[in-house]
């Protein structure tokens, strides 16, 4: 598989739908969909549990978002950034900010 343009613990911003403009921490990641800390809230039905004694209750989670609605922002700039790969000589691959020609992440 491909490595992503959005990783894990990146902060991002929401590009498309009713949260546009918004930004996050991404938690976590499943193919082509994240997870981001605090955006896309679903109310979630959790089922009453007799046997361990737990009442049911409606129960705020986050839902996946598809990574194309997301751009890496950039917390200096104040913005999204485009965000690509650059093979360096001991054939490591980084991820860099395209404007600024620097290495982004860890």
């Amino acid at each position: 598989m491909a490595t992503s343009k959005i990783q894990k613990d990146d902060t991002v911003i929401l590009i498309a739908g009713k949260e546009k403009g918004k930004t996050g921490l991404v938690t976590k990641l499943d193919g082509n969909y994240a997870v981001v800390q605090g955006l896309n809230m679903v109310t979630h039905y959790v089922k009453r549990n007799q046997q361990q004694g737990t009442e049911g209750a409606l129960k705020k989670i986050e839902a996946p978002i598809h990574v194309s609605n997301l751009a890496y922002y950039d917390d200096k700039e104040k913005k999204a950034v485009k965000i690509g790969f650059k093979i360096l000589s001991d054939q490591s691959k980084i991820r860099y900010n395209k404007r600024t020609k620097k290495e982004v992440g860890k």
